[in-house]
């Protein structure tokens, strides 16, 4: 199954046959306080060294979020994707939690969006959904219902069909423009957590088949060597069924291995992909 975004000029296929997509995070004032008081200072110039770095890290889609306390949220998402489709061709995940927002930035934006995203409750279902379909966008499906993050992988894999079946049944959307996240949890919290995600995955990806996210950062926080847990977790995840992960580009471990796996997992065809990098990063060590 492929689920296809757009830019006004360019295509990202993600597909189980497709190299993974990598979905770039840092647009977003999470954790940011020096980004989130330039946004409330109404200074977006940030924005730009964060397309730049991503889009050098190899992302292949960029998240946008705006989310800051005490700002017009809808008009900052607004600006912010002209502003970003201004610096680069690369499809945007359009990111928030408020419904005004999501849907200013779906109208500001040109393309086929990612939208990030949508939850069990029923209410939740029926604000976003018509929202997705009425701008023809693909949406990140969460498992949850009610703030709760269900433990076990089945009472995921069911709240994954009821939105599945309320997305395509009540309001059109196709099921390959359903991308859902299986639900990452800190290994720090408890080592089983890990597990049972990676137990998520196959088994949506066996009952459905659909294209798959998460943030990939969940998984390490709260303990030491990030990179190194987040470049070990994401093949695994792959191998599974993972398609495409919220990520930091900017880290070159969590990238090579994602290309590495790609290359393992025959979605690199002949290996051009990896030896062009190889050769990339040998060039920058001769300058």
């Amino acid at each position: 199954m492929h689920t296809v975004l757009r830019s006004a000029t360019r295509e990202v296929v993600i597909g189980p046959d497709q190299p993974f997509c990598l979905i770039g995070e840092r647009i977003n004032p999470t954790g940011r306080s020096i980004f989130s008081q330039q946004l409330r200072d109404d200074d977006l110039s940030r924005i730009a060294i964060d397309v730049e770095q991503q889009v050098a890290g190899g992302a292949t889609v960029l998240d946008v979020n705006m989310g800051v306390p005490l700002t017009d949220e809808a008009d900052l998402l607004s600006r912010a994707v002209k502003m970003v489709q201004g610096l680069t061709d690369l499809p945007l995940c359009i990111d928030s939690s408020v419904l005004e927002a999501l849907e200013a930035g779906l109208a500001a934006y040109q393309g086929k969006a990612l939208v990030n995203s949508v939850t069990g409750e029923q209410e939740r279902l029926d604000e976003i959904l018509p929202l997705v379909a009425r701008h023809g966008a693909a949406v990140i499906a969460l498992p949850n219902e009610e703030d709760e993050i269900p433990d076990e992988p089945r009472k995921r894999l069911e709240i994954t069909r009821k939105i599945i079946d309320v997305a395509t049944g009540r309001y059109g959307i196709p099921i390959d423009d359903i991308v859902v996240d299986p639900l990452a949890m800190p290994i720090g919290a408890d080592t089983a957590l890990v597990v049972k995600t990676l137990e998520t995955i196959s088994l949506i990806r066996d009952e459905f088949g659909v294209n798959m996210t998460l943030g990939a950062s969940n998984v390490s926080f709260g303990m030491p060597g990030r990179p190194v847990l987040g470049a070990a977790f994401l093949p695994m995840a792959m191998t599974h069924g993972l398609t495409s992960a919220i990520m930091d580009v900017r880290s070159p471990q969590l990238v090579q291995a994602v290309k590495a796996a790609d290359l393992l997992l025959g979605n690199d065809e002949w290996g051009s992909a990896w030896i062009a990098a190889h050769r990339a990063e040998q060039r920058r060590g001769e300058r």
